[in-house]
């Protein structure tokens, strides 16, 4: 029988391993220690394609051997780039923000294979429509939802019916994931569904 390929979630996110689990996938998790393109003023898709691709480049580097999978997730309201608030101030100015209004979550996935000479970069793209709201939604939503390490201070699995009036399907893309089509990859590549932690 042919050994199961080594997969590394180059990532510190617990929404994109929790995704990942739930569809019977259980990587080694080896946070990329890169520094991040975040410039609020740049083109969101090529933001998140860049550091996706430098999150798995850094592993890839490291275990040639392994298949890796790097992520990025940011919001964009215009030309507007909302990612992670620095502070709980920048958090409320960003949810207000958003308050009324339609954005875009934009997912960059990337997945390279060293030994195979495979690379292959995707972004995924989700509308989402907030209600109209004011303070005191926002400090509500702030004390049962942790906002600093999301992009655009939110996160849909959490508090959702407080802020969130409609959103564009697949739902885990903008959890930071497209999980169903990463899953149809690695199944493709070569990682089943369900293999031991190794």
């Amino acid at each position: 029988m042919t050994e199961e390929p080594h997969f590394i979630l180059a990532s510190a996110s617990p929404r994109r391993l929790e995704l990942l689990n739930r569809h019977g996938f259980f990587p080694e998790v080896v946070p990329a220690e890169v520094v991040e393109y975040e410039d609020p003023a740049g083109n969101p898709r090529e933001m998140v394609l860049h550091n996706a691709a430098i999150k798995a480049r850094f592993c890839a580097d490291r275990f040639p051997n392994a298949l890796v999978l790097g992520a990025d997730t940011t919001v964009a309201l215009g030309s507007v780039v909302f990612n992670k608030p620095a502070d709980r101030e920048e958090a409320r100015a960003m949810l207000l923000g958003l308050s009324g209004k339609e954005h875009v979550v934009h997912t960059g996935v990337a997945l390279e294979w060293r030994a195979k000479r495979f690379v292959e970069i995707r972004c995924f793209t989700s509308r989402v429509r907030f209600k109209a709201f004011g303070e005191a939604v926002v400090s509500e939503y702030i004390r049962i939802v942790n906002p600093m390490d999301k992009a655009g201070a939110y996160g849909i699995q959490e508090g959702r019916e407080l802020i969130i009036e409609d959103y564009e399907e697949p739902l885990s893309n903008i959890m930071g994931l497209p999980v169903e089509w990463v899953s149809a990859r690695l199944t493709a590549l070569g990682i089943g569904a369900g293999q031991p932690r190794t």
